[in-house]
């Protein structure tokens, strides 16, 4: 008899090469396969549904794994959470079904950029924010944005080369709003949160690199639905650095 476990997991990203176990890096794939060896001796690879890339965030990451053992999920989740190391945590595990896919069963993520620009630099929350000394016009990148809400091909806003045979996903929304920045003072923070039924390889960080263009005014915001329309990364803005993106939240069929 063998049961799946489904967890869902946070992490700080700060001193991760992302998700995916890697020769001689130090993933959260990694760390978690690990931790499920150190409590019952069974060599598992549990399955993201999201790759995250180094240096990025999560608060909602959801993997599943198939065991052997007659532990619990709530069993798991203790057992987890007193091995792995103290920037990854276990949220909460159930028992699912052995189809379960959770890179295919996704039907929806949510990411949150968070990028600081208030006058003073971030002291608590410098791993988690991009630092711009640069006052940013909110308005005018949610205006930008909104180009991008809908199916559209997203070319431009992927790392090449790339071996993804379609370009195409829908972005459900796209809001950017300032925010408190916790600990850091009233409107230290400008947020982007955007939802879609799937990403390509750093298309939120480019996204994000391209409205901060509109938001220091170097561009207008019809600047945005040019480079969609272009179908081609060398006219998009620069990738925006991975300490600002997290993972917030996937939603599964």
């Amino acid at each position: 008899m063998t049961r799946t476990i489904c967890l869902t997991l946070a992490y700080e990203g700060t001193h991760y090469s992302g998700w995916q176990v890697q020769p001689r890096r130090n993933t959260v794939q990694g760390v978690l396969a690990a931790a499920i060896h150190g409590i019952t001796g069974e060599a598992i690879l549990p399955q993201g549904s999201s790759r995250t890339d180094a240096g990025v965030h999560a608060l909602g990451q959801v993997v599943s794994f198939t065991t052997a053992s007659d532990l619990e999920a709530a069993v798991w989740v203790r057992a987890l959470n007193a091995t792995l190391p103290s920037d990854v945590a276990v949220l909460k595990g159930c028992e699912v079904s052995p189809e379960f896919d959770p890179v295919r069963n996704a039907a929806r993520k949510r990411y949150r950029y968070r990028i600081h620009d208030a006058a003073w630099r971030p002291v608590m929350q410098r791993n988690l924010v991009w630092r711009r000394k640069a006052r940013l016009d909110w308005p005018a990148m949610q205006a930008a944005g909104n180009a991008l809400v809908g199916k559209h091909d997203f070319t431009s806003f992927e790392t090449t080369p790339s071996s993804r045979l379609s370009k195409v996903r829908t972005i459900h929304t796209l809001t950017v709003f300032r925010h408190s920045g916790y600990d850091d003072g009233p409107d230290a923070e400008v947020w982007v949160e955007i939802e879609g039924n799937g990403f390509l390889y750093n298309m939120v960080r480019i996204i994000v690199g391209s409205l901060v263009m509109v938001g220091i005014g170097r561009k207008r915001p019809e600047w945005i639905a040019e480079i969609l329309s272009a179908r081609n990364r060398a006219v998009a803005g620069p990738t925006a650095p991975p300490k600002g993106l997290v993972l917030v939240s996937i939603e599964f069929l």
